[in-house]
């Protein structure tokens, strides 16, 4: 077991090295992991897959709560419940597994995840014993559906500032909630309800649980969406609903915390949530590359076509690698507080806080990854891909939601940033040494030693070092010149984290190929080797790229020429043949007849 002083921190990837044996891949899950995954593919192709136009046109309100009560009593409800309150127990890691697979359900997973996440962590890592013993059975199993209404029409990423108000009654036995939530997934057949509002006139949210019962609670038509359109969506009006003072979740005004703590899962559950639609996606594209023919041959035998697919199993192959990576620190953190005594439910949202920044990470590279390959998976289809006669047209309108719940992206990247930062400030992360360092490096003399580069990705993890360099460089200089302006300049915020994301990005595929290669043998990997390869090429050219823009809007003069060069200096590495990789990489995909990895 990992303990505290030895495991990494979160954000701490930027100045540590981690070691390939460190890291968990997806090749590592058990036996009885790789079982409960099968047993979710089978639910998604028995019960989904046949009923995905039904489910789309909610022409029958039945039907999706009655998949939702199957998917109950599967099990697949209560993988992060405790077996005290009727769930299966299992690790952070396994219920990632289960949200990877159930991301190709479609809208269903929407359904699944407000439910599984948002709808019944809250209870399970903030209720009383009560409240566990009565709710978590229940949610567990699929008797009860819940949702989670923190949204309002002037409040979304400021959900500090959402107007729900919540009065004790004058026998103060219960509070009267008054206010309106909008995109409430789940709403139309929930019979739980996790409300923020604020009591009289306090600065932060509070947290309520709420039966449908309880009364009070009025709802409009579904929403009609771009996409997921089989996910129940409706705003929802409180009018006097009256609430036990019991039914108070946590403390009062600790509601903002813990919608905070709780996206914080949301996001890193959502880098493991697209990947199943992203496999299948990329596996579409591959079967019908082979089947289409265009002047008397496949088209996935034309360059243009085995660039997209070789692109699109790339950067899966990437986002997989950085998400089980983060959820297995999650998870590794977890066990080690739990077994200095701290208490579960404590420990577990204390990891998922310590590794909020690679749950942003995962969150904004998962979603992006996925529009990518939705839009790439279009254009494989041609003009088929626009019918929605095809997959492809539910595809790419589903997709589109990800990278605007659990917090937009834009507010991700500023978020992961500015986390780091206050770390760094409060001395709990040691960036500012680091970063000094290489501010000092860039006036010295560079050195020419050459290195050792015959063992396997000595040269990429170099660059990769190299990388950190730039980060500690831009950010330590921005830190600097920009002080407490630096979150006012949002530009500059997101260069960085585009910078942050693309090097856990890239160190997570190159650790997941090393070890890989450490179990299978370097033959049994070309493929792997190849898709690290392209995609650190692609990583130096978009860090390049991004530091520069931000170099270049705070500084000027010398200044701004020293960092030019050091900039240079840290993004230079060979050049590397990415056409012939992608080639070798699509006819791999293409001899599968799906994506193989």
């Amino acid at each position: 077991m990992t303990t505290l002083s030895k495991s990494i921190q979160g954000g701490e990837f930027l100045i540590r090295e981690t070691e390939a044996q460190d890291v968990f891949i997806p090749e590592q899950f058990s036996e009885e992991q790789k079982m409960m995954a099968q047993a979710c593919q089978d639910f998604i192709d028995t019960e989904i897959t046949p009923n995905i136009e039904e489910i789309d046109s909610m022409k029958n309100p039945d039907l999706v709560p009655f998949i939702f009560k199957k998917a109950g009593e599967l099990g697949l409800l209560g993988i992060s419940v405790p077996e005290q309150y009727g769930g299966m127990g299992m690790s952070f890691n396994t219920s990632m597994l289960i949200a990877d697979i159930i991301g190709a359900a479609g809208s269903f997973s929407t359904t699944y995840g407000a439910h599984t996440g948002i709808g019944t962590l809250p209870i399970l890592y903030y209720g009383t014993e009560d409240q566990k013993q009565k709710y978590l059975p229940k949610l567990a199993t699929g008797e009860w559906a819940a949702c989670y209404c923190l949204t309002e029409p002037d409040a979304g990423s400021d959900a500090n500032s959402g107007k729900t108000k919540a009065t004790l009654s004058e026998d103060g036995k219960h509070y009267l909630i008054n206010g309106q939530k909008m995109w409430i997934s789940n709403a139309g057949f929930a019979d739980l309800f996790i409300v923020f509002a604020k009591i009289e006139n306090d600065k932060n949210l509070t947290a309520f649980i709420v039966e449908k019962t309880f009364g009070g609670i009025t709802m409009n038509e579904e929403e009609k969406k771009m996409g997921i359109k089989g996910s129940s969506t409706r705003q929802v009006f409180f009018n006097d609903c009256k609430v036990p003072v019991e039914n108070m979740l946590s403390e009062r005004q600790n509601g903002f915390k813990i919608a905070v703590n709780i996206l914080n899962i949301g996001r890193v559950k959502l880098g493991a949530g697209v990947l199943g639609g992203v496999r299948t996606v990329t596996s579409l594209a591959v079967k019908y590359s082979t089947e289409r023919k265009q002047f008397g041959v496949s088209i996935n035998s034309f360059g243009a076509v085995k660039r997209m697919l070789a692109e699109m199993a790339t950067r899966t192959y990437v986002s997989e690698s950085l998400c089980y990576r983060a959820g297995q620190d999650i998870e590794d953190r977890m066990d080690a507080l739990a077994a200095e005594g701290m208490p579960d439910a404590e420990a577990k949202l204390k990891a998922l806080e310590q590794f909020a920044i690679e749950a942003a990470i995962a969150k904004v590279h998962g979603s992006e990854v996925l529009d990518f390959v939705v839009d790439q998976g279009v254009q494989v289809y041609g003009g088929m891909g626009y019918s929605a006669d095809a997959p492809m047209e539910r595809a790419y309108r589903d997709a589109r939601i990800s990278r605007i719940y659990e917090g937009t992206n834009e507010i991700n990247r500023m978020l992961m940033v500015g986390m780091l930062l206050k770390r760094a400030m409060k001395g709990e992360i040691n960036l500012f040494e680091p970063a000094m360092a290489v501010s000092n490096e860039l006036t010295s003399v560079p050195s020419f030693d050459t290195m050792d580069t015959s063992e396997l990705f000595a040269a990429e993890k170099e660059v990769i070092k190299k990388l950190k360099k730039v980060f500690l460089m831009v950010g330590g200089k921005a830190a600097m010149a920009l002080q407490d302006r630096i979150e006012e300049e949002q530009e500059v915020m997101m260069n960085l984290a585009d910078v942050m994301i693309e090097i856990y990005a890239i160190e997570s595929a190159i650790l997941r190929t090393e070890k890989l290669v450490g179990i299978q043998g370097e033959e049994a990997c070309k493929q792997q080797i190849a898709m690290s390869q392209v995609y650190l090429t692609e990583a130096v050219d978009k860090i390049n790229a991004a530091a520069k823009e931000a170099i270049a809007s705070f500084t000027k003069g010398d200044e701004q020429k020293v960092m030019l060069m050091g900039l240079k200096r840290y993004t230079k590495m060979d050049l590397i043949n990415t056409k012939e990789l992608r080639r070798q990489i699509a006819d791999y995909m293409i001899e599968a007849g799906k994506y193989p990895f």
